[in-house]
């Protein structure tokens, strides 16, 4: 019989630093320390977007969904270069996070993160995860609607707005992902 390594429950597994980096999709939770709720507001959201958008510029990532939550917050991160590396920009994001939330509140130790598989990829899969994502408060009953839960949007840089509300939100994601990472535009059918 094989003999078992003992499992760290103070860690998270992680897969190998490669999964995270290039052109890698990685869905994000982050709770903050006993489930603290007594941060959410609009200058805290305001806050999470600058840090976003510091993080995706500076890792070279876009962040088509995100949902902040009143205990914990949603992000799918997208890599848009092959140096990208989401290991990193956790890390550093997190950094970023914690100060804000100093000194009454702080994440708890470790994200919880999903690589996503190529199938979960697609044009078609991808867009259902972040809605799935944006979802969160309408499946906790804290709005009728995703769209009226105010704490949820998406960053690109360079690109304003972005805001997963508007119908055309997911051709211009598209389109300005592929400008970023070399794919050229597919003509209308």
């Amino acid at each position: 019989m094989e003999a078992k390594l003992p499992i760290d429950h103070a860690r998270l597994p992680r897969l190998e630093p490669s999964a995270y980096r290039g052109h890698a999709c990685v869905h994000w939770s982050m709770s903050l320390q006993d489930r603290a709720t007594d941060w959410l507001d609009d200058s805290h959201h305001a806050a999470i977007r600058e840090l976003l958008l510091h993080t995706c510029h500076r890792y070279a990532l876009a962040c088509p969904a995100y949902c902040l939550m009143p205990d914990h917050g949603h992000f799918l991160w997208q890599g848009l270069a092959d140096e990208a590396d989401q290991r990193l920009a956790v890390a550093w994001f997190r950094r970023q996070w914690n100060a804000l939330l100093a000194p009454a509140r702080s994440l708890q130790r470790q994200a919880h993160d999903h690589v996503l598989r190529d199938v979960e990829r697609t044009h078609d899969a991808f867009p259902k995860i972040a809605t799935y994502i944006f979802q969160n408060p309408e499946r906790a009953q804290l709005v009728p609607h995703w769209h009226d839960w105010p704490y949820l949007g998406a960053i690109m840089p360079g690109v304003h707005p972005l805001d997963p509300r508007v119908p055309d939100f997911w051709d211009r994601f598209w389109r300005e992902h592929h400008r970023r990472i070399g794919v050229p535009p597919t003509p209308p059918p």
